[in-house]
Parts: C-alpha cells; structure tokens; sequence
C-alpha cells in the first residue's frame, strides 16, 4: 500500500480545511500525520497527487470560489479568509488557478446565478398559467 492510512490522510486534510486561514508549513502537517516531514510530504503527494503546499493552495483557492459565490465578503476580506496577507497575492495565486481575478469571478458567477434565478422564475409563471 503507497501513500498516507485513510484515517491520517483525513486527520490532515480536516486539519488543513479547518486552519486555512493561518500558514500550514509542513512541520505542522507532518506532525498531524505523525512523521517526519520528508516521509508525509512523499506519502502525501501519493495520495492526493499534489504536493502538501499545493493541495493547501487549491484548498485555499475552492474555499475562495464559494465565498466569491455567496457575495457576502469583501475580495479583501476572502483573501484574509483563506490565508493570504494581500489582496494582490491572493488575486494573483486566484487568476493563475481559476483563469480569472477574483472581482471578474464573482461578477460573471453573480449573473449566472441571476440568469438562472430569471429562467426558473420564467418556468414557474408559465406552469401557473
């Protein structure tokens, strides 16, 4: 069997969804694991195929889709939620990950979701009628 148990694979994962709003070096990771930091980080990428840091930034950047999505937060205020200091960074790591910076994400997923709530609203009058 290669890669990290199901159960610490889930124990790091729960750790790092539920801290993503501070740093998560690896010597922190690895201790959730119980292990040495070389052995978690290969065992690790074995089990997700992606390195520690990079499962923590797609983390961080799918936290960040569904605060974009929900319209309640600033971009400053998503950037600090999922562990960015700067808005600038965190749009940056966003653009290079989704294709768009967060403030067109939001505007295009805010239509589609209008876009949707219209059509259904269209359906629904049609089926009283």
């Amino acid at each position: 069997m290669s890669g990290l148990q199901g159960t610490q694979l889930r124990r790091v994962t729960e750790f790092i969804d539920d801290n993503l709003t501070r740093a998560l070096p690896l010597a922190e990771l690895s201790a959730e694991a119980h292990m040495s930091q070389y052995h978690f980080a290969r065992l690790f990428k074995e089990s997700t195929g992606l390195p520690p840091h990079r499962f923590v930034v797609q983390r961080r950047i799918e936290r960040a889709r569904a605060l974009l999505l929900e319209g309640h937060l600033s971009i400053d205020a998503i950037a600090r939620a999922v562990g960015f200091r700067t808005r600038s960074h965190f749009s940056m790591v966003f653009h290079r990950h989704t294709g768009s910076p967060p403030t067109v994400y939001r505007a295009f997923a805010t239509v589609q979701k209008n876009a949707g709530a219209g059509h259904q609203q269209n359906g629904e009058e049609r089926k009283t009628v």
